[in-house]
């Protein structure tokens, strides 16, 4: 054993190391041939004069001679051997690589090595994978363009910079001339090697027809099925060719191509093992051979001549299809590369005509065999996921069954990858269309995610199968055998030894398993045994083999069963065809029973990273984006039907719960009360169908566009069951996730409603707004709207997932502020807007009258009626509804926009009371004085104005108080053991509690829609105005001035609103018609909240706001004969309103001195002059 030269591991390097130069040689090639990507050296405009005449050149270049087309890089030598220096490193690590190659295959054929896939499946395996990866690389070197430039370029630069050429120059520069035609160069350095080639070749003979059996023998044999021999199930699968069912179809794919001829022979399709005898149609390793007899022959094509078996492998590869894989995108059409290449052999007529048979017969018949293969997979996957979901204890015996599962799926998803995308002009395209990729890949998912659940049930199965049989049989299988070396005899009884020791125990305490040496070990000694010379020979011993491949496959279920799961499932090619991978999507996409598969594509993405390699960092990034970029693409997607179908059910329930609102039943009470009365009901056009109509089907078969709806939600949210997350690079993805995101979306993105108006969001939209028209929808209808939504919404989690609580409170608690988080307008918005737009300002103008009895504005009887009716948007239920919708952040909103109306009015009040300001002081001052204060009065101006603004601010604080009083039943219903608290500690105000103290307060209960004697909302307002308009203390003083003269102005001018004739009073209404009555709250407030910025004692000036109001009101008895004042009782109890209020209650018991004639006369003149006698009283 000493002198095995160390194959195995040679081959294991080599290969790994092959790899990642072919990876190098690709990313290059790439980089190059991209416009964006290309190195700036070659995009250097500068520079092209000198790589026209390097490439012109190459590889004689002169570098030392004064040739002008050098010159840019003379000025620039560092910059361009910094730039080319990596690509001319990774140029000579193929020369290094070939290297080993040649040395490492001489020593093989001087060796005189045996291989046989069947018997030493590693070590022929590893051989054929390093000729095919060799051939790989130097098939790419030759496409990449721009190599000629990179090395000439940075040999020129180096020679410019060290004054000699770099020493590995002229070897890298004779190998790119050697390879500029590089099958002619392959088959002449391959020539040597054709004897052991064409024996690993021909040992596919007994596997690569069992693997292309036509679809009729895989549904006879019942192939992957579990159900077809119950009394076996529990028995283990296992077969001779044990190494060969879990072959990585990668692979397969580059050994052979699974295509066979229609021509195959009966003795063939009988070397099926089936799965009732516990065996397995051993068909996985036949597509691995592909680039081998393809390839292979190809590069030791003298046997075709001269060997039958060699001319029939070769032929059933051809058959195959028309392209293999170099490497990723990177394809080889077969049969012209073929076909060129014996075009220049004499001898070879007849192989190219054989050639253009194997080509037709591809074109024609393929494409419906891989369709039907594909067909047949994704039955037998979706019922072995099935069982083995309900019975996961099978997973232990029936492991093989998922990675062949596996295995065949990949196969032919790579096969209609790369044909697809090279799709031959042929009369049935259709067999290189799949609209049901989806649910194949769904199901290789849904089996991998069963083997990573259960792994301990399939670890803890094969530690014993590996404990109590397989250790027995080996030792029996060594004992048996008639010469064993000492070496050999070590090494096998280190296996045993190994195996023998295991047990459960080590599965429960959860001990890490490495079985890696064992199998490094058993390739070890199959490459000693492989040697012609060799003490042990292994092919005197295929029990053995057969064993220790068995032994192989269930060390891997206990410690590299992910390892596995890549070579099997490996569906990474789609990272390098995007454009396949999303006409797949959308293919499957359109088929309504391809929805509960769709998840299976952002599946895959997690399957990008497999693809990488560490002799090329640089694509890592470009990798990782691209895995993330369609992984999410897939979930934005799959999000956006999923959102789509679930707010159109949302829609439709919407539309079914409108037709239960009150205003729809009108009809159907009008006819009922013409029948009651049994008069003719009158005939209209259409007649409207009763709700709950749609319901009734006389046949269940005829279904409604709401049954289809809720089919497809159903399918769609059923593909969400594949995975809780996927795990892309270091990146976990939660697919509910964006369900989520794209519902909240959907409900707050901009949706077109009508072009005049322009776009609003799905809830907005419902509100119907017009701000042309100034048109939108009652409270009461919207909120109904809006909770048809959210009920339909909830029903989501039924299929799927979702925290439905978190995403609707997300997008209503936007609609809470004025803007939402993509500045779109809100339902606040527009409310806000609304309401002091069109129902205050025709309130304003007594268009509209508040109505205190019912608690709501109503329209009045006028010439100019608003288009709406104003009770209809402002009754108790309305604003209720208003409140559900709005909430406190909401109404808060709309409380800041009425208080900026009302400090505007201030402000002009204000200015009133300076342009009266010596009349009112001297007002103040004689007001017991009826003569003095009749003259001063005369001289006021403005008085209609001052009453009009008031009212203007008593109309906007009705409002307020209404809408505040609405908000505090619907938090008193929704938090009640929150407002108890809020309320209680309003309750310990008192008059001595400090005013910062109360005001806090008060805003708390003001926030939760608590009616205060000082409203903290407006002196807010007016603090703030005073902030703006004031700046230094003396100013304080002057508005405290004005606040009280103010005071005086408003009361000195109550007695003028008997002269309006709209000032009567309405019992009907419990107001006066021209609002009037609203006075009353503008001036409790407005004066409260103005002393209590000014830290004043408001008792005290509304004591003297009272003696000034009653003294004015009672001049009004004077002028009883007069018309003009004859609304003057309306008046009066304008005054009882304005002592209504808590502060004036406190004054009650107080007695003012009055004129005893006075007061007499003023008893007479109307009943109602009473409520004056008990302001004195």
């Amino acid at each position: 054993m000493e002198n095995h030269q160390k194959l195995a591991e040679k081959l294991t390097i080599l290969n790994d190391r092959g790899n990642g130069v072919l990876i190098r040689m690709n990313y290059i090639k790439k980089i190059c041939a991209d416009v964006k990507l290309r190195p700036p050296i070659l995009t250097d405009k500068i520079m092209e004069p000198a790589i026209k005449y390097i490439t012109k050149k190459f590889p004689n270049i002169d570098f030392r001679g004064n040739i002008q087309s050098l010159i840019s890089i003379q000025r620039q030598k560092s910059e361009v051997m910094e730039a080319t220096t990596s690509y001319y490193d990774s140029f000579l690590d193929v020369i290094e690589f070939r290297d080993h190659v040649y040395e490492l295959l001489n020593t093989i054929d001087a060796s005189q090595c045996f291989f046989d896939i069947t018997i030493n499946f590693d070590f022929t395996k590893s051989y054929l994978d390093l000729i095919i990866t060799y051939t790989s690389v130097i098939v790419t070197l030759a496409r990449i363009d721009e190599k000629k430039a990179l090395v000439g370029m940075f040999n020129c630069a180096h020679e410019m910079t060290k004054g000699s050429r770099d020493p590995s120059y002229p070897r890298l520069s004779q190998m790119f001339v050697e390879y500029e035609h590089p099958w002619k160069k392959l088959t002449e350095e391959f020539g040597p090697h054709t004897k052991l080639v064409t024996a690993a070749l021909l040992s596919l003979r007994m596997i690569y027809p069992r693997r292309n059996l036509p679809v009729e023998q895989w549904r006879s044999a019942q192939l992957l099925s579990l159900l077809n021999a119950s009394a076996t199930m529990l028995d283990p699968a296992c077969c001779a060719t044990m190494a060969c069912e879990y072959l990585s179809l990668e692979v397969m794919e580059r050994w052979i191509i699974s295509k066979c001829s229609s021509h195959l022979r009966m003795t063939t399709i009988s070397v099926i093992l089936l799965v009732n005898n516990n065996t397995i149609l051993g068909d996985n390793n036949l597509n691995a051979a592909v680039f081998v007899p393809a390839v292979g022959f190809l590069l030791c094509h003298s046997s075709l001549n001269s060997n039958p078996s060699s001319q029939e492998l070769w032929k059933m590869a051809l058959r195959s299809g028309l392209y293999i894989t170099v490497t990723r995108d990177e394809l080889l059409s077969i049969h012209k590369v073929s076909e060129d290449l014996f075009d220049g052999i004499k001898g070879y007529g007849k192989r190219v005509a054989d050639i253009k048979e194997c080509r037709d017969h591809a074109i024609a018949h393929s494409g419906a065999l891989h369709r039907e293969r594909r067909h047949f997979l994704r039955g037998a996957l979706k019922e072995l996921a099935t069982v083995l979901e309900d019975e996961p204890g099978l997973l232990g015996p029936k492991a093989l069954f998922v990675f062949m599962a596996l295995s065949f799926s990949r196969d032919e998803v790579q096969w209609l990858v790369r044909h697809s995308e090279n799709m031959p002009k042929i009369k049935q395209p259709e067999d290189y269309i799949d609209n049901q990729m989806a649910e194949l890949l769904f199901h290789m998912e849904k089996l991998k995610g069963l083997m990573r659940k259960y792994h301990y049930v399939v670890q803890r199965y094969h530690i014993q199968y590996l404990a109590q049989f397989d250790a027995l049989v080996l030792n029996d299988t060594i004992q048996n055998m008639h010469v064993c070396p000492e070496e050999e005899s070590v090494l096998l009884s280190s296996f045993v030894s190994t195996l023998s020791v295991l047990s459960v125990k080590q599965v429960e305490s959860k001990e890490e398993f490495d079985f890696r040496a064992v199998r490094l070990d058993w390739l070890r000694l199959q490459a000693y045994t492989s040697v012609n010379k060799a003490p042990l020979l292994i092919k005197d011993y295929p029990d053995l083999a057969k064993v220790m491949n068995m032994i192989q496959f269930h060390t891997k279920m206990v410690d590299a069963t992910e390892e596995l799961l890549q070579e099997t499932s490996n569906v990474s090619i789609f990272c390098f065809y995007p454009r396949v991978f999303e006409k797949m999507f959308c293919q499957s996409s359109e088929q309504m029973t391809m929805k509960r598969y769709l998840m299976a594509f952002p599946s895959v993405c997690s399957h990008f990273h497999w693809c990488r390699h560490t002799l090329c960092p640089e694509e890592e990034e470009a990798i990782e984006k691209r895995s993330l970029r369609s992984c999410v693409t897939f979930l934005e997607q799959i999000a956006s039907q999923t959102s789509a179908i679930m707010l159109e059910i949302c829609a439709e329930q919407c539309n079914l719960n409108d037709q239960l609102l009150p205003k729809h039943c009108v009809e159907a009470i009008s006819a009922a009360r013409y029948r009651k009365q049994k008069k003719a009901v009158p005939k209209r056009r259409v007649q409207k169908e009763k709700p709950g109509g749609e319901s009734l089907r006389k046949d269940r078969i005829i279904t409604t566009n709401m049954d289809k709806m809720h089919l497809m939600l159903t399918e769609i949210c059923s593909s969400y069951s594949l995975c809780s997350d996927i795990l892309v690079y270091e990146h976990i993805i939660v697919p509910t996730e964006f369900l989520s995101s794209h519902l909240e979306i959907r409900l707050s993105e901009y949706v077109e409603w009508e072009k005049a108006v322009g776009k609003y969001v799905i809830i907005v939209r419902m509100a119907n707004y017009n701000q042309t028209t100034q048109e939108i929808a009652r409270p009461t209808e919207l909120l109904a709207g809006v909770t048809a939504y959210g009920a339909s919404l909830q029903t989501l989690p039924n299929y799927v997932t979702v925290d439905m609580a978190r995403l609707l409170k997300n997008v209503l608690l936007q609609q809470t502020q004025p803007l939402d988080s993509r500045g779109v307008p809100t339902l606040t918005n527009f409310y806000t807007n609304w309401y002091l737009e069109s129902l205050l300002r025709l309130a304003s103008n007594s268009l509209v009258v508040h109505c205190p009895a019912m608690h709501c504005f109503v329209n009045q009887i006028s010439d100019n009626n608003p288009a709406f009716r104003a009770e209809e948007f402002s009754d108790i239920s309305e604003l209720r509804a208003l409140a559900e919708l709005l909430g406190p952040y909401g109404l808060k909103f709309l409380s800041e926009n009425l208080m900026w109306h009302v400090t505007s009015q201030v402000s002009e009040l204000k200015k009133l009371v300076v342009e009266n300001m010596d009349v009112l002081v001297q007002m103040r001052n004689n007001f017991d004085k009826a003569e003095e204060m009749a003259n001063l009065k005369r001289m006021l101006t403005g008085g209609e104005n001052l009453l009009k603004r008031m009212t203007i601010i008593g109309v906007i604080l009705s409002f307020r108080w209404m809408a505040q009083d609405c908000l505090k039943e619907v938090l008193q219903k929704h938090c009640p053991f929150l407002m108890g608290p809020i309320e209680s500690l309003k309750d310990c105000i008192s008059p001595d509690t400090d005013i910062k103290v109360t005001l806090s307060v008060f805003e708390l209960a003001s926030a939760a829609g608590m009616s205060c004697d000082v409203d903290p909302a407006l002196v807010s307002a007016i603090r703030s105005m005073q902030t703006e308009i004031y700046a230094d203390n003396t100013s304080i003083d002057t508005e405290y001035k004005l606040s009280c003269l103010l005071l005086v102005f408003i009361a000195v001018s109550l007695p003028s609103l008997a002269l309006d004739p709209n000032s009567s009073y309405s019992r009907e209404h419990g107001g006066h018609n021209n609002n009037v009555h609203c006075l009353a709250l503008a001036i409790n407030h407005v004066a409260a909240a103005m002393l209590t910025v000014q830290n004043k004692n408001i008792e005290q000036h509304l004591k003297e706001f009272l003696l000034l109001a009653s003294s004015a009101l009672l001049q009004l008895g004077k002028n009883e004969q007069k018309a003009e004042s004859k609304n003057r009782e309306s008046v009066y109890l304008l005054l009882h309103m304005v002592r209504s209020h808590r502060f004036h209650e406190m004054l009650h018991g107080t007695v003012w001195k009055v004129n005893s004639a006075t007061k007499l006369k003023f008893i007479s003149t109307s009943r109602v002059s009473f409520i004056l006698i008990e302001l004195h009283l």
